[in-house]
């Protein structure tokens, strides 16, 4: 009697066979893009492509964590996560007030922290969705486990975009102020981060309204995070 070929076998089983080695792949190779990028700067990411694709130039400019002022990594703290030296990727604090916020209604708000924007920013696209709200949280893990805080806040500093077609603080420091990141002032690497929510939306230089309120605040948090030592994890 002739053996059972392989494609007899119930499709259930074949198909299950396949998702279990596309999720092995997956987990491989998202493991060898992470540890790669612990030690080589990400060259491009999928929102600088949409970029491209969109007809737009794209500026960067590249700066290890000590060559950036530690007023800008200050303001990121301070205007987008306070906790980011003491929570493990996700800020549970952040994400229970946000969804108290949103479910009274009005114009939603995230709980993201730095370690879930700079996995999304490297590794991911803009926008919604669970299955991304996934894969956000699985780069998240392995960022903060194989990176480090010093390495994603460098990270973070140097892909967030900035301004339109505008990436990092470096290009965004010399597209405003004239000059690079290592010589920003309290000011300035406010306004650099007020940007950072809506950059293509957002002005960096005479901001107004909104923005220059919201600068001027995380200004003032600035010398908060400095004092209470938030960013005690990139020293």
């Amino acid at each position: 009697m002739a053996g059972v070929s392989r494609s007899s076998k119930p499709i259930g089983k074949r198909l299950l066979g396949w998702l279990i080695k596309l999720i092995i792949g997956f987990v491989l190779v998202s493991l060898l893009l992470v540890v790669i990028f612990r030690f080589v700067p990400p060259p491009f990411t999928l929102t600088m492509m949409g970029d491209v694709f969109a007809g737009r130039s794209v500026t960067k400019d590249w700066e290890p964590l000590s060559a950036i002022d530690a007023d800008m990594a200050r303001a990121a703290i301070g205007g987008e996560d306070s906790r980011f030296c003491s929570h493990s990727g996700f800020d549970y604090q952040a994400i229970g007030a946000a969804v108290v916020r949103n479910a009274k209604g009005g114009r939603i708000r995230g709980g993201s922290t730095i370690s879930q924007q700079t996995a999304k920013n490297v590794f991911l696209w803009q926008g919604g969705g669970y299955v991304r709200k996934a894969l956000e949280a699985w780069f998240t893990l392995l960022i903060e486990t194989i990176w480090g805080k010093r390495r994603i806040m460098e990270v973070y500093l140097n892909v967030a975009e900035t301004g339109i077609g505008t990436y990092g603080a470096e290009a965004g420091a010399r597209r405003y102020f004239g000059h690079g990141a290592a010589t920003l002032s309290e000011r300035e690497a406010a306004q650099i981060a007020a940007v950072l929510p809506l950059p293509k939306k957002r002005a960096g230089v005479s901001p107004t309204g909104f923005t220059r309120r919201y600068a001027r605040s995380i200004q003032s948090r600035i010398g908060v995070v400095r004092r209470q030592g938030l960013d005690s994890c990139l020293r």
